[in-house]
């Protein structure tokens, strides 16, 4: 069978899988994605953890011990994810051993809780570190305001660091720019060489499209002039693709060529890794496109595209391999320069979907939580009740004794009483 995503690590892009469960780890899921799919990382984030930890069995035997401790959700939580990424964390040490730390990351998140708080953000982060003290973990910080000082003292520290929940070309430079910076701090120290520090900058993909999409339906809807409905229509499908192509543009100016690029190659000259453009939200959310578009549009040199497990299946069978990503960029220009003409404006969107991204990753880990101490709460009740009827059926047991034990102390007072007769 052809193996595309191997051709696609050939084009010098790393795939990716974005998905972790238990019950993957246990039937030997990510060992036959390194090994037949070419997969080189993992991502996770709270809404997988959530979908994971509250359908199955997978986690119930952990649960119940850690539940019997009167421990709470959150460090149930906390224990439960922590096992699983450390055994993925051995799963793929193979490979960032093999890639000399290119690839082989596996990515953990830090509460989403903590999204607007950078100190707490950063302890965290630090905490997760010393805790799983492997050098292919990534701690997963969102790339928005209150995350990019997290970003800065994290790789100064020598914290790999995977920059989540990236829309805005504003934000990704940003990222760039704190990342240098924790780099140059980090060589001023000299407490860890620097090729030994990778980050990504995960910059989202299909969301764009789903609300940009929803926006232009709302104005071709607005509008009875024909020509511009048709132009309108035009724009469905093309902001996400054309944004990424942009955010590629601007990771070489300040990585690989020009003059902003100058500061970058003094660090590399130390050592430094380049922090990788990867795509996330590769999955196709609107059935009119091609399943697989996210994918085939965004293939291109130092690039990482984490996919979901149905994307992985679709491209390996029908994915077309080509390097893409430098392909239509002055299309993608004109991509945004139409769609500010029909009065979207593309700030506006990406800070929608930066606030959006937290909440719902925010929601789906309060929802986790909730449901962990609901089934915590759950096991305690069957266990006082379990207590409540051995202690009832121990007391039915006692007085049954002490029936028997007067019927004997009576029938042998009458015996007596018999005796002293006769």
């Amino acid at each position: 069978m052809k193996n595309r995503l191997a051709e696609v690590s050939a084009l010098g892009q790393s795939p990716w899988y974005d998905t972790i469960a238990r019950d993957q780890i246990q039937q030997g899921t990510f060992q036959r994605l390194i090994e037949q799919d070419a997969i080189v990382g993992v991502t996770s984030n709270p809404s997988l953890f959530q979908k994971a930890m509250t359908t199955g069995s997978a986690y119930d035997e952990q649960f119940r011990d850690l539940a019997a401790q009167q421990l709470d959700a959150l460090s149930i939580y906390q224990i439960m994810a922590n096992q699983d990424i450390q055994n993925v964390l051995a799963i793929f040490r193979p490979v960032y051993d093999r890639t000399h730390g290119i690839d082989g990351y596996v990515s953990l998140e830090v509460s989403p809780l903590l999204a607007y708080e950078t100190q707490k953000t950063i302890d965290e982060a630090k905490q997760l570190w010393a805790h799983l003290h492997q050098p292919n973990l990534c701690i997963k910080i969102p790339g928005i305001a209150q995350g990019i000082p997290a970003l800065e003292a994290c790789i100064a520290e020598g914290i790999n660091v995977n920059v989540t929940l990236i829309f805005s070309l504003a934000a990704y430079e940003q990222v760039i720019l704190a990342y240098l910076s924790g780099l140059e701090k980090l060589a001023a120290s000299g407490t860890k060489p620097l090729h030994q520090v990778a980050s990504v900058a995960s910059f989202f993909i299909s969301r764009v499209d789903t609300l940009v999409d929803h926006l232009l339906e709302e104005k071709i809807a607005a509008t009875v002039d024909v020509k511009q409905q048709q132009q309108m229509r035009l724009l469905k499908g093309k902001a996400a693709i054309a944004n990424a192509k942009l955010a590629y543009q601007l990771y070489r100016s300040y990585f690989v060529a020009g003059p902003k690029s100058e500061r970058f190659k003094l660090l590399q000259a130390q050592g430094a890794q380049v922090q990788r453009p990867l795509w996330a939200s590769t999955g196709t959310k609107n059935p009119a496109y091609r399943d697989v578009v996210y994918v085939e549009e965004l293939i291109g040199s130092q690039t990482v595209n984490t996919m979901p497990p149905t994307t992985i299946v679709a491209f390996q069978d029908h994915g077309r391999v080509a390097a893409t990503v430098e392909q239509g960029v002055a299309a993608a220009q004109q991509v945004m320069l139409d769609l500010d003409r029909v009065g979207i404006a593309m700030t506006e969107v990406t800070d929608q979907l930066e606030k959006e991204g937290v909440a719902t990753f925010k929601t789906a880990f309060e929802d986790l939580l909730q449901k962990l101490d609901d089934k915590r709460r759950a096991l305690a009740q069957q266990q006082a009740n379990k207590g409540d009827q051995s202690a009832e059926k121990a007391a039915q047991s006692d007085g049954h004794s002490g029936e028997v034990a007067g019927a004997n102390i009576s029938s042998s007072m009458t015996a007596a009483e018999n005796l002293a007769k006769s």
